[in-house]
């Protein structure tokens, strides 16, 4: 597994080839979503305020289902890409893709 000094695991992305479908739909989305990747796997994040050094902007929200999804904002305002991440086991699942406006009709917290 990889490792970062003092035997802390960095943060590992599930599915990868999520992100790369999510780039094949919107394009401009690409490279952002390339950026994101690139940088969480670098990450050693216990918690949402160590997070938010690397993502000033990312905010959890508390969907249907009880559990907490963290989101991010890509290309700006755009975009939002939910993901659950488990901090207890450094792992950062990637859950969905959303423009600015499906985002904010919010029917998507019914889904997960």
């Amino acid at each position: 597994m990889p490792q970062c000094g003092h035997n802390v695991l960095t943060l590992r992305l599930i599915k990868r080839s999520t992100l790369r479908q999510y780039a094949a739909r919107f394009p401009k989305a690409g490279r952002p979503l390339g950026d994101w990747a690139r940088l969480v796997l670098s990450g050693t994040w216990q918690n949402l305020v160590e997070t938010r050094r690397m993502f000033p902007h990312a905010d959890q929200v508390k969907v249907k289902s009880g559990r907490t999804v963290t989101i991010f904002n890509v290309w700006g305002n755009d975009f939002r890409l939910i993901t659950a991440i488990h901090y207890d086991r450094q792992k950062v699942f990637v859950l969905n893709f959303l423009t600015h406006a499906e985002y904010t009709r919010n029917t998507w917290k019914n889904r997960l």
